[in-house]
């Protein structure tokens, strides 16, 4: 079960990347549904939180905004992708306390979850990088804000489906591949007929 939820907030990273990670650490400090590894609990921080509640705001407006939301697709590369391996590794419980030592960090392992966090919500990233354009492209922008909010309400919805169902994420997993591809066997459709 603690794959997946990794493997669900991994993913909500990739949509967006502020989301799983003010949501981990008010659910951490604030509840009793979550409660992070020693090496994790920075995420419960004040501060912390704070810091990723302006980005997230940033990120809200940004991403609605066509053309604007591509510029903000190639700075959250880096960006996404990092709070998957976070997420992943806060996920999965595990336990981050070497990272001080990163001889000790890097020879036991630890690094394998936030590894494949990383990877998750690089994949997610990229897909939603490629499909954006493309969306905005067909529909003279209109789509920005919409698929934007889409993707916003998603990674909530993952959130909350990795941390109190985790066996769900597999099919909200399924349903994002089926409607991606749904969206690209339209617009192969439309193209020749264009």
């Amino acid at each position: 079960m603690e794959l997946l939820t990794g493997f669900g907030l991994a993913t909500a990273a990739g949509l967006n990347a502020y989301i799983p990670l003010l949501m981990l650490g008010l659910l951490a400090r604030f509840t009793d549904l979550v409660t992070l590894p020693h090496g994790w609990a920075w995420l419960e921080n004040g501060w912390v939180m704070a810091i990723v509640a302006v980005l997230l705001a940033v990120e809200i407006v940004a991403d609605k905004i066509p053309a604007l939301d591509s510029v903000n697709d190639v700075i959250q590369t880096f960006v996404r992708p990092t709070a998957g391996g976070i997420v992943f590794g806060s996920g999965t419980a595990a336990q981050t306390a070497a990272v001080a030592d990163p001889g000790a960090f890097a020879s036991s392992g630890q690094w394998i979850p936030v590894a494949v966090g990383v990877a998750i919500a690089l994949v997610v990233h990229l897909t939603k990088t490629a499909v954006r354009p493309v969306a905005n492209a067909t529909t003279a922008g209109i789509a920005a804000p919409v698929l934007s909010t889409v993707e916003d309400a998603t990674s909530v919805g993952l959130v909350f489906v990795a941390i109190l169902l985790p066996i769900l994420v597999l099919v909200v997993v399924v349903a994002l591949v089926w409607a991606v591809a749904m969206l690209i066997r339209r617009r192969r459709r439309r193209a020749p007929a264009s």
